[in-house]
């Protein structure tokens, strides 16, 4: 079941087109990467479905529904950039923007108790926000989003701002509140990040939907057929009994055991070459590489950029 969907949304700004016919169908309970280089969309998306704005054309379901003014307390928004009240102290806005969401004061304060407990952030309640770190204050920001429990929680960078310790840590919350039931839109350019927490992605560029579907999906159609080989043997028997048709990119040689890099044809298979070589070699191991998903992004979308617009 699609939780969430952007069905033809258009969005133009002036003499700027920021969205053209985007669509996007985010299933129930998963992690959905939202992906673009700057300036190509993704933005302008994430407000419309926060109500921020609202599209030219086309719509957006949540559940099955039109999205509604008072879906807003179903959602979770964590902005890149910060929206902190820099002279209050912390947990004083903390409960201020709980309320906001539909929680009471007693509420708000019990559900922030325990998350500045596991946080160890305690020590934070009294300070003002200007004396927090970039990172703290991101922190404070992400309580406050997941704070309501809302089905739809969407981050925009999450991890700007920290180190990797805690950017660990806020990756394994972002996938507790998956495992919670939350549906989560996630926009990065971190793209290490979405091989490990994304289920699905959607990229956007220059306004345009160019590539969509789960990670490991995207990953084999665009594998370039490589194979990591770990052997025992001459070097030179890969060429002689695997002909011209397996091309050897590069083989590292120590006196145990040597590693090649070799590109099989695209009707080439693993026991092919297995059986082309097991007489002749000793071999230790052997993997496929599949690209990773910052080479994707790369090459759809500079393949994205060259292609020339269609005349109408």
């Amino acid at each position: 079941m699609m939780f969430l969907e952007a069905n033809k949304v258009v969005k133009q700004y002036a003499a700027h087109l920021a969205l053209d016919h985007v669509d996007l169908q985010v299933p129930e309970g998963s992690i959905y990467g939202l992906l673009g280089p700057n300036g190509a969309g993704k933005t302008t998306l994430i407000r419309i479905i926060n109500q921020i704005t609202g599209p030219d054309a086309g719509e957006i379901l949540i559940n099955g529904h039109k999205l509604k003014p008072e879906d807003v307390h179903r959602i979770g928004y964590l902005p890149e950039e910060r929206g902190l009240y820099k002279k209050m102290k912390v947990g004083e806005q903390a409960i201020y923007l709980a309320r906001l969401k539909g929680l009471s004061r007693n509420d708000a304060i019990k559900k922030l108790k325990y998350w500045f407990e596991k946080f160890e952030i305690q020590a934070w309640w009294d300070k003002k926000v200007e004396e927090l770190s970039k990172g703290m204050q991101q922190k404070i920001q992400f309580v406050v989003t997941v704070l309501h429990e809302p089905k739809l929680l969407i981050f925009d960078e999450p991890f700007s701002g920290f180190d990797p310790i805690n950017a660990n840590i806020l990756k394994q919350e972002i996938i507790a509140q998956k495992e919670k039931g939350a549906t989560i839109l996630f926009s990065t350019h971190n793209m290490g990040s979405v091989e490990e927490i994304c289920d699905h992605i959607t990229l956007i560029n220059k306004s345009k939907t160019i590539l969509d579907g789960q990670v490991d999906d995207i990953k084999q159609e665009y594998k370039d057929n490589l194979i990591k080989l770990d052997f025992s043997g001459d070097s030179d028997i890969l060429d002689q009994y695997l002909g011209k048709d397996y091309l050897i990119q590069s083989v590292l040689q120590n006196h145990r055991m040597s590693t090649a890099m070799i590109q099989m044809p695209e009707d080439g298979t693993v026991n092919n070459m297995i059986s082309r070589l097991v007489d002749h070699v000793q071999i230790h191991g052997m993997q496929e590489l599949l690209p990773s998903m910052n080479d994707i992004f790369i090459k759809v979308v500079e393949q994205s950029n060259q292609t020339k617009p269609v005349n109408n």
